[in-house]
């Protein structure tokens, strides 16, 4: 298995250099908590932003399950969503004949859905430059899952990386697989692995026809190395970022492998967005929405609803944002997919 050569050592956790304000307000009922989080030597600046569950209307008699992930589409005027059919820990997908696969606009009318029958645990979401959707199936029962699965806009399988339902190291097959990013060029980047299970720990590079190229990391706390790596988003330079759960950071490579860098400022992540401008938004697990640079790793802003409320995010799964500066997360726990307003 291939190692990435390190560059950078790993910085240390920051202990003093974050200050925290935190202030609640109430308008029209609406309970918001806005926390800014700054560099100690910069001036505090709050951020409010409103808390909402109720937007995107599901069809009658569906609930939501955790919507584990979030992806808007390239026009910015529809927000991709791939959710566990009702179902957070049992068996997910797997005995369902729900769609995971669902798209609303920004209105939260549902435009489309597809993906029945299909999957074991939908875990990782993208959507590529052309708008196809690529969706990533974390566990595997006999004859799906562990694998991931590039739909056309309207639905169409076009690609399948790995063996369904069958669960492996090899180049071909995966082993609860959690996330996928797509470059320009199209090549595709698999995090392969998950938290706390016997998985592969590692990112495997395939070319645009499933063709595999490369692979690189296992399991440990080094530069270089994972343990429950979550997620993955790709800068405006095509650095890809790995939000490395378990070891509380975000590793940052290129698209060889090569190790560039370490952040442990963006708390526990879960989930990750950049936007073209390369403003970095985080899924903190069990804390919020950290908001930052994705150049040079200052955070600016954290965002968490009040706890008070129903409108609180308690374990932010997934995360993106659209053209408006409107953010949307796949609250894990709570089973709700949640907007956050920016003030007006």
């Amino acid at each position: 298995m291939h190692m990435p050569k390190t560059s950078k050592t790993m910085p240390p956790r920051p202990a003093h250099d974050v200050l925290r304000i935190a202030t609640a307000i109430v308008i029209g009922g609406s309970a918001w908590l806005a926390v800014a989080e700054v560099r100690a030597q910069s001036s505090p600046t709050t951020y409010p932003y409103e808390g909402r569950a109720d937007w995107a209307r599901m069809p009658d008699g569906r609930t939501w399950g955790a919507p584990s992930g979030l992806k808007m589409d390239p026009d910015q005027r529809s927000l991709w969503v791939l959710e566990r059919c009702g179902d957070y820990s049992g068996p997910g997908c797997a005995e369902s004949d729900l769609p995971p696969v669902l798209q609303f606009d920004l209105s939260g009318r549902l435009v489309r859905s597809f993906g029945a029958g299909m999957f074991v645990f939908p875990h990782g979401l993208a959507v590529d430059h052309e708008g196809n959707v690529w969706v990533v199936d974390g566990r595997g029962v006999e004859g799906k899952g562990h694998v991931v699965v590039k739909f056309s806009p309207e639905g169409e399988v076009l690609l399948t990386l790995g063996q369904p339902g069958v669960a492996g190291e090899g180049p071909y097959t995966l082993n609860r697989p959690s996330d996928v990013a797509i470059a320009p060029n199209g090549d595709i980047f698999v995090v392969d692995g998950h938290t706390g299970m016997d998985t592969n720990m590692r990112i495997v590079k395939y070319a645009p026809d499933g063709t595999y190229i490369k692979e690189w990391g296992r399991k440990g706390p080094a530069p270089g190395e994972l343990n429950g790596a979550h997620g993955i988003a790709m800068d405006s330079q095509g650095r890809l970022f790995v939000a490395d759960r378990e070891n509380n950071r975000i590793q940052i490579f290129d698209q060889d492998g090569n190790f560039v860098d370490a952040w442990t400022q963006f708390g526990t992540p879960s989930g990750l967005y950049i936007t073209p401008d390369d403003v970095l938004y985080v899924a903190d697990y069990g804390a919020g929405i950290r908001i930052g640079s994705a150049r040079d790793g200052r955070v600016t802003r954290f965002i968490a609803a009040a706890n008070w409320n129903t409108e609180s995010v308690r374990v932010g799964e997934a995360v993106a944002v659209d053209a408006n500066g409107v953010i949307y997360v796949g609250e894990n726990a709570n089973k709700k997919l949640m907007r956050f307003d920016p003030p007006r």
